[in-house]
């Protein structure tokens, strides 16, 4: 079986609620990515306000709103017809003004060097054509753009927990489907080489992970899965943001150079 990406229009009208197992991706997701990307911004020199912005694979908006409260002018994009429509109203009812459309990765309908930052996160290890990708966010990215994304490394270890734990495994699974597959997973060295070819200039990686201990975060998916706590709930009691280790999962940012 390949990876099930029909869940995002199964589950996708659910995003915000918190009892949904899409909403692990919000509690302290978001916050840890938008915690390292806003130091980027910082350390860059870049002033968000009126920034043109295209988030690739938004899902149900979550970073898309985080962004637009940054004062990005931010379009939204993503195959899944339910996550857009979800997120375009969630926007609508927090008064923010993010535009959106359906529309994938491999082919995103924006012009040649007319956005000032893309990003692209929990995206990249779900695409079937990744050089395609990365390539048309590099078309887009108007020079000296910045390119920010996180993915998982394709490691013995995220085999363990993205795979096994997450997945296959019925106590601790988020949901009972094929979120991801293994052979997609992404080594950085490989990523900095795709980012080359379309001339982007790999300008840092850092760990993106959990920094609860093992044994809770055991627990607690254990209590999710059995619906003794929400989602929203266990993500937020993962604590994810940045960590030392690459061996699971990987956030950084890269600059078109041409």
């Amino acid at each position: 079986m390949g990876i099930d990406n029909q869940i995002y229009d199964r589950l996708g009208g659910g995003w915000w609620d918190e009892a949904n197992p899409l909403n692990a991706l919000n509690g302290s997701f978001t916050p840890g990515r938008l915690a390292y990307f806003g130091g980027v911004l910082r350390r860059t020199g870049r002033d968000p306000a009126g920034l043109r912005t295209v988030d690739i694979g938004c899902g149900g908006g979550f970073l898309a709103e985080g962004f637009a409260r940054l004062g990005c002018r931010v379009v939204g994009l993503d195959p899944s017809e339910v996550s857009v429509r979800t997120a375009r109203d969630h926007a609508e009812s927090s008064g923010l003004g993010v535009g959106y459309a359906v529309a994938a990765g491999e082919r995103l309908p924006l012009a040649d060097a007319s956005v000032d930052l893309a990003y692209c996160c929990d995206v990249l290890e779900h695409v079937s054509d990744l050089e395609r990708v990365v390539g048309e966010t590099a078309r887009v990215l108007k020079p000296g753009g910045l390119y920010l994304f996180d993915t998982i490394n394709r490691t013995r270890t995220s085999k363990l927990l993205a795979v096994k734990l997450l997945q296959d495994w019925r106590l601790t699974r988020v949901v009972d489907t094929e979120l991801h597959s293994w052979a997609l997973f992404i080594k950085p060295a490989e990523l900095e080489e795709i980012l080359h070819r379309h001339g982007l200039r790999l300008d840092e990686i850092t760990g993106l992970g959990p920094r609860a201990n093992k044994a809770s975060l055991l627990w607690n998916f254990t209590r999710a899965r059995r619906g003794r706590i929400t989602f929203g709930r266990l993500s937020r009691l993962m604590d994810v943001g940045q960590v030392k280790g690459t061996a699971v999962s990987y956030i950084g940012c890269a600059t078109k150079t041409v």
